[in-house]
């Protein structure tokens, strides 16, 4: 069994390697069983970082991976050969053997790809950040590097789907908008559709090659880390799958 799942759209392309890895194939033990690529969890940094190369190799021996610190903010940071963690929630880049990689536990994760301007972009889209503009500034910034609209192409990876993510009136009216809601079983509560939320901002952008992947990270049986289920087990943490997209 693979430890990663694919987008049909991205999978097409030959000079790009990417892949949306769940929590199987590591080292980590425990509540953070086993690829957890979380940096910012309590995990044993030395396994952690064993996971991250294990995830990186798979796709492209020898790639340097560049890694973001996550604020669930809109900037986005353009990689131009400084290894240096800097905190975004988004990354781009033109350079080759360059991994880009993001970390989620229920959020969405985007790839993008240019292959003719040969520009590749990774970004973390929660509701928030999404809400903010960090789609629009992923694909501006990758514009910025050559991108054509036209000719990118964005898979959004596992996250928590609608039935499984149960929010409050807060989330609602800062969203703003019905089509992304169900009722919930609770008063004042509804089931969120973050992964149609996230494609509709891709879309907004005039990118409209578009895989969304529709599978859920909170059920336990599909084997990736979940924040929301962490909250409902009463669990003192949660480790974190890494999406990474690569060109060569």
């Amino acid at each position: 069994m693979s430890i990663y799942k694919k987008s049909s759209k991205l999978d097409n392309i030959t000079n790009i390697k990417h892949g949306f890895f769940g929590r199987l194939g590591g080292v980590s033990t425990g509540i953070y069983h086993s690829l957890n690529c979380g940096t910012h969890s309590g995990d044993d940094g030395q396994n952690i970082a064993k996971n991250r190369l294990i995830a990186s190799s798979t796709l492209l021996p020898g790639a340097a991976l560049a890694e973001i610190h996550q604020t669930h903010s809109n900037k986005v940071h353009i990689f131009n050969g400084d290894i240096r963690t800097v905190d975004a929630d988004a990354i781009v880049t033109n350079e080759k053997n360059v991994a880009l990689s993001i970390v989620t536990a229920d959020c969405a994760p985007v790839l993008f790809v240019d292959q003719f301007a040969a520009v590749i972009g990774a970004a973390h889209a929660g509701w928030k950040g999404a809400r903010n503009g960090i789609i629009h500034n992923t694909i501006e910034a990758m514009c910025e590097l050559g991108a054509d609209r036209q000719n990118i192409v964005a898979a959004i990876g596992p996250c928590i789907a609608q039935k499984s993510y149960e929010v409050g009136d807060d989330l609602y009216k800062q969203i703003d908008n019905d089509s992304y809601f169900l009722p919930a079983t609770r008063a004042g509560h509804y089931q969120f559709d973050l992964e149609s939320y996230v494609f509709d901002r891709i879309w907004q952008n005039e990118v409209t090659k578009i895989d969304a992947l529709g599978i859920d990270t909170y059920p336990y049986a599909n084997n990736f880390f979940s924040y929301r289920r962490k909250t409902h087990l009463d669990e003192p943490d949660y480790g974190r799958q890494i999406s990474i997209i690569v060109q060569h």
